[in-house]
């Protein structure tokens, strides 16, 4: 056991004599330092609190056990039931105040809350809708009524449909639920993961009619951006594929236009709301392509992450991982920009599976071997203690996405999330929240309230916060000079933030 806890820890040494058996009554004075050490070792164990947040976390302290006592633990309930509990907890509204530095696992189709996409873009001249023959909807812009696609034969201009129709609000909560996966009875509409994560993909294509007209995207962003800076986050890395955009007409316009639009509005919003640090989008392929179709997008993204430097981060390949193909089935496309001498950073999603010991399971090593900047989700990870500590030691940083996890079905009361173990060892991680639209959700402040209450638990204190927001900023993908001058600016907001708590 002492040989196994020194490998845990790397320095055993000064931790022997704590671990000696003694005849009698254990000293409490050893026990206190045993505890002690243990504690230092968890996620913001290490810092040192001033008096003003140690008066903060002791008030933190006293609500978090408030929510852990209730007849309802919110992160024990599916996040669909529990988010009106969430709602009204005293730990979440202080949470929405705190400056929480970067989103860094962000799906750019689900940014926007679904809200805007129907009250605002569906009333948009223009706007055709068909519904599907698999209970889907669609959505396109056009100037004349669109020729059949898509298994759609019949197009309706909304702006017709709802002029006969008596009850628009419930027609637009009707629309809400094609673009979302909400529903008031989770565990009975989505009785396995395979089920949830077709509706997940449908929600996906509905979106895509709307987001992808070029006047849509342009708001689409800055309203994003909104939605972010509203809940305290500065920064933001998007995952995208850089889907075509289209005009009224039918124009097509290019990843190159659609990565100069994001640039242009990233420029517009931080000079608007200068606490806004800015944006970058990691270019993103689905893992159900072909060797030789991912191969061509790593060329592609090489040159767009040359032509674009400071909008680019690198590259990903999104999907559902169970049942998908494997990063080590992409070897040969992952290699190329290390044979062609190419700068071209991977951000993989890895190990968002709980399917222990299958090919898709060995993700978290390939993308470890394929030098991954960061893991996104990493649920598996507490599962591969050779891959735990390689991430630690190469500080690659995990992604967690707690709600995304719950609501895709990996797990049903989070204080059983495998990032538990992560946190109490330490491990270098940030939080995110992977698709928020989808989920009826905004900025971060719910996923730092699940991670913080409930995956944490009673451990995580105001340290765990501080580590969390300002890894997130450390294990961005920004230069060096942008990290400090974005952590100087988070700084005095967390400062300001903790004395307005007091």
């Amino acid at each position: 056991m002492v040989g196994s806890l020194c490998r845990a820890v790397f320095t055993c040494a000064p931790l022997l004599w704590l671990l000696r058996v003694g005849r009698g009554m254990p000293d409490p004075a050893r026990r206190d330092l045993l505890m002690r050490e243990e504690w230092s070792r968890q996620t913001g164990g290490g810092l040192a609190l001033t008096p003003a947040e140690q008066k903060l976390d002791a008030h933190l302290r006293r609500l978090k056990e408030q929510d852990m006592s209730a007849p309802q633990f919110p992160p024990a309930v599916h996040f669909f039931k529990a988010k009106p509990l969430i709602q009204k907890s005293p730990v979440f509204k202080l949470l929405q105040k705190m400056p929480k530095g970067a989103a860094l696992h962000v799906h750019g189709s689900a940014l926007v809350s679904a809200e805007w996409l129907v009250k605002n873009v569906t009333y948009r001249p223009h706007c055709y809708i068909c519904f599907t023959w698999d209970n889907s909807v669609r959505f396109l812009f056009s100037d004349r009524q669109p020729f059949p696609r898509w298994d759609c034969f019949y197009w309706q201009l909304l702006e017709t449909l709802r002029a006969r129709i008596g009850d628009r609000e419930r027609f637009d909560d009707s629309l809400m639920q094609h673009l979302t996966l909400f529903t008031e009875d989770p565990d009975g509409e989505y009785p396995s993961q395979d089920i949830v994560w077709e509706k997940f993909e449908k929600a996906f294509i509905a979106a895509a009619g709307l987001i992808t007209h070029a006047p849509v995207l342009r708001d689409y962003f800055y309203k994003g951006f909104e939605e972010l800076l509203l809940d305290n986050v500065m920064y933001v890395e998007l995952r995208s594929g850089l889907s075509r955009t289209y005009e009224l007409d039918g124009t097509i316009h290019d990843k190159v236009w659609t990565l100069r639009t994001f640039q242009e509005v990233t420029k517009k919003f931080t000079q608007d709301h200068p606490d806004f640090v800015g944006a970058r989008i990691i270019i993103s392929v689905h893992r159900a392509l072909g060797v030789s179709e991912v191969k061509a997008a790593v060329k592609e993204a090489i040159q767009l992450k040359k032509d674009f430097p400071d909008v680019v981060a690198g590259f990903d390949m999104v999907g559902r991982e169970d049942g998908g193909r494997t990063l080590w089935f992409f070897r040969e496309a992952l290699s190329l920009p290390a044979e062609l001498g190419a700068t071209l950073p991977y951000f993989f999603h890895a190990g968002e599976t709980d399917a222990e010991g299958t090919d898709v399971d060995q993700n978290i090593l390939d993308a470890l071997l394929f030098n991954t900047t960061r893991i996104g989700h990493g649920y598996a990870l507490a599962h591969h203690p050779l891959a735990k500590e390689l991430s630690r030691k190469r500080n690659v940083a995990v992604e967690l996405c707690p709600i995304s996890n719950q609501v895709l079905k990996l797990v049903s009361d989070l204080r059983n999330h495998p990032a538990a173990v992560l946190m109490s060892e330490g491990h270098p991680l940030v939080i995110s929240s992977d698709d928020p639209a989808m989920f009826g959700n905004t900025g971060l402040s719910y996923d730092f309230y699940e991670a913080f209450v409930g995956i944490g638990g009673l451990k995580a204190n105001l340290g765990t916060l501080r580590e969390l927001a300002v890894n997130s900023i450390r294990y961005s993908s920004l230069p060096a000079h942008l990290k400090d001058m974005c952590h100087i600016m988070w700084q005095k907001k967390w400062d300001a933030f903790v004395s307005a708590s007091l």
